[in-house]
């Protein structure tokens, strides 16, 4: 079969200075998209700015013969946001592909918790996926086209001790890229999420001797097909590791029905209603009020 390309789309892909953005980046520039490399060049924790590391890449992207425009505004207001997309605009003329991968941590304990540990977090990671997919959500549907990767974690879909910041606001995208998929379905745009482990700037001190199996450049066969125009999936949640691909999913078991429902019923049955035997995989709301209506007609 033939490689796969991406000429003619253009590409706005967050925190692309480095780690897995500039991986990203640089791969779908040598198979033929223009790049719009965002980065605010701040420290892991959110703090400073340079303009350095953006214009790296792209000169990177231009020795290899692609076209690339750096950009330092913040994904954390809607300003910025507003901003990315317009750059995108006005050097390329449209944008198809959204990958949101711009991140800060801050890690701490939750009963150590305070606002200025949490609030930045929520604002790069979930709000900055909104302030960017915002702007570019309305060109992609004036253009009936359009790819969103989401970058979520394994640390919101199964949790991580000292992250709670940073796994909520994970999980979050994972609830954006559900509902995105939903509304984006009649205008040919479709959203899904990964969740990375990977050694980066933000991981490196994290995984160890075991980073060196996780580069990122693993991760970005799977970033790079789901931002293809021949994927056909949407709504989905993929964990990439060093090569190793799988599918996150959430499922519901059958559980027990009983029309006069008791705390002791619900004690009585508990196992039951925690077996996983059977389970089924709502594509959505609708779907899960259909399985939910069946068991109540009857």
């Amino acid at each position: 079969m033939a490689d796969l390309g991406y000429d003619g789309k253009v590409a706005i892909i967050t925190g692309a200075g480095g780690g897995l953005g500039r991986s990203h980046a640089l791969e779908l520039a040598r198979r033929g998209a223009r790049i719009l490399v965002n980065d605010l060049g701040g420290s892991v924790s959110g703090e400073g700015g340079d303009l350095g590391p953006a214009g790296q890449v792209v000169k990177e992207i231009e020795a290899l013969g692609g076209e690339a425009v750096s950009n330092g505004d913040s994904v954390s207001t809607p300003e910025g946001g507003e901003a990315i997309v317009k750059a995108a605009m006005d050097a390329f003329g449209q944008v198809d592909i959204v990958i949101n991968n711009a991140g800060i941590l801050r890690d701490k304990s939750f009963h150590n918790m305070t606002p200025e540990l949490l609030n930045p977090v929520i604002d790069v990671h979930l709000k900055g996926a909104f302030y960017v997919t915002i702007p570019a959500w309305k060109v992609m549907r004036e253009n009936n086209y359009g790819r969103v990767i989401n970058t979520a974690s394994n640390a919101g879909v199964l949790g991580n001790f000292g992250q709670t910041n940073y796994g909520a606001a994970k999980m979050g995208l994972v609830g954006l890229t559900n509902v995105l998929a939903i509304e984006g379905a009649k205008n040919n745009i479709k959203v899904n999420a990964v969740c990375p482990v990977a050694k980066t700037r933000m991981t490196e001190d994290l995984l160890g001797a075991l980073g060196d199996k996780l580069q990122p450049e693993s991760i970005t066969p799977v970033v790079a097909w789901l931002a293809h125009e021949d994927c056909p999936v949407t709504g989905e949640i993929y964990s990439v590791a060093g090569g190793q691909v799988s599918r996150f999913f959430i499922g519901r078991t059958p559980g027990v029905y009983k029309s006069d429902l008791t705390v002791e019923d619900v004690r009585d049955n508990f196992d039951a209603i925690r077996d996983e035997e059977g389970y089924t995989v709502p594509e959505n709301i609708t779907d899960e009020l259909r399985l939910l209506l069946d068991v109540l007609k009857d």
